[in-house]
């Protein structure tokens, strides 16, 4: 605990020191630190991708069509079956896709890794198909799986039908998502996935070569994901276009120690293909210039508790020993905080308990809110065990107390 305070004490300087310099900054862009305002997308949200808190929202909560931004999670589904070296053979189901697409042909085989590429780089819906199908047998199954798949990540107002996005609805309501939701299946793309590193190789890729299997065709796919070259750091995206979604987009900015994803919907329709870049770099700017890291962690200071009944080897005949109990070591976490917000924490500790009381065993809590939201929590554990006071223990004290 000393060395962690040591620790915690070099953090608050550095913090100290950057909180000078981030105030010059704010003073010279102070207009650039204001919520953006003006945006073309009708649904948008900025998320800090480290701990999934949403830093600015419009409409972030209203269910919209997403288009090809469905893409993401088709990839991720992909690398996680583990699937990449099987050979794929097209369906007439797959072949039959429109437009954009790959151009593939019934009853031709690819390797389902290029065909990744294929759905990533160049968003063709003939191989978002084939890989489903490919996945799960049919694309009724693979979609299923993509809705379970986004109700383990968090996402409640998410509803696909298909592998590619493109305008659908059933009995249960339209193909769409929310810029929140989309915002948390990014996150667990680039942050969560034990695949995220692969996705990130592909969606980085800015030209790729393949074949079908057999040789007879080539493919050449060019990565149509323009934020890659307009800021540094930029790390990951996917576009999207159906005339229902109009223009959507997801990115995602690592810049230093921080994470930032952007989501939008409906962000205009032809002639406006470039509104997404317009709001994707304003609120990329705004995360950079008004949010900046900061190191969360409280010293509890010594802490005891009273354990009752409990065995004392110092003092046989006390009824209850204290007990030393600490936080975890790692009982710390980054988050970006905009100027002015603090963070709050409340120590909550058992007074006493009953023994046995096991190593490790949690007896209270440290808890950190924002904005009165709990943002994280740390257990208190005990860091001895102390062994239950029996008859057969006293007796045994007693009988070496008369041999003595």
């Amino acid at each position: 605990m000393k060395k962690k305070r040591y620790i915690a004490g070099a953090l608050v300087l550095v913090q100290m020191l950057l909180g000078l310099g981030m105030g010059n900054v704010w003073a010279k862009t102070a207009e650039s630190e204001d919520e953006p305002k003006q945006l073309y997308a009708q649904s948008a949200v900025l998320m800090d991708a480290d701990n999934g808190r949403i830093l600015f929202g419009k409409e972030a909560e209203v269910i919209r069509p997403n288009a090809s931004t469905t893409k993401i999670l088709t990839c991720i589904l992909a690398l996680e079956s583990e699937a990449g070296e099987r050979v794929i053979c097209v369906s007439r189901n797959a072949a039959s896709q429109p437009k954009v697409r790959l151009g593939m042909k019934e009853g031709e085989k690819f390797y389902l890794r290029d065909l990744l590429y294929s759905l990533m780089l160049e968003s063709h819906n003939d191989s978002a198909v084939a890989i489903a199908e490919a996945v799960e047998g049919t694309v009724e199954k693979f979609a299923d799986r993509m809705n379970q798949k986004a109700r383990e990540i968090g996402c409640e107002n998410t509803h696909f039908i298909t592998p590619n996005g493109l305008d659908a609805s059933d009995k249960d309501g339209i193909h769409g998502t929310t810029a929140a939701d989309l915002a948390a299946i990014m996150r667990y793309c680039i942050t969560q996935s034990p695949e995220k590193e692969r996705f990130l190789e592909i969606t980085q890729t800015r030209e790729y070569t393949f074949g079908d299997v057999e040789g007879k065709r080539k493919f050449f796919c060019r990565n149509h994901n323009a934020f890659l070259n307009m800021m540094d750091g930029a790390l990951s995206g996917k576009t999207g276009f159906t005339n229902d979604a109009g223009y959507c987009y997801v990115g995602a900015l690592r810049e230093k120690n921080r994470t930032l994803i952007v989501t939008l919907l409906a962000c205009g329709w032809p002639n406006h293909k470039s509104y997404k870049w317009s709001d994707t770099r304003k609120l990329m700017e705004y995360g950079l210039l008004a949010y900046a890291p900061y190191y969360i962690w409280k010293d509890p200071g010594k802490m005891n508790l009273l354990a009752e009944n409990a065995v004392n080897e110092e003092s046989p005949w006390k009824r209850t020993k204290k007990v030393k109990v600490a936080v975890r070591e790692d009982s710390g976490f980054q988050m970006l905080l905009k100027e002015g917000e603090q963070v709050t924490v409340k120590k909550r500790i058992e007074e006493n308990v009953k023994a046995p009381v096991t190593q490790g065993q949690a007896v209270g809590e440290m808890e950190y809110f924002l904005n009165g939201e709990k943002i994280a929590s740390y257990q208190i554990e005990a860091c001895e065990s102390v062994k239950k006071r029996s008859f057969f223990w006293c007796l045994k004290c007693v009988m070496e107390w008369l041999c003595f």
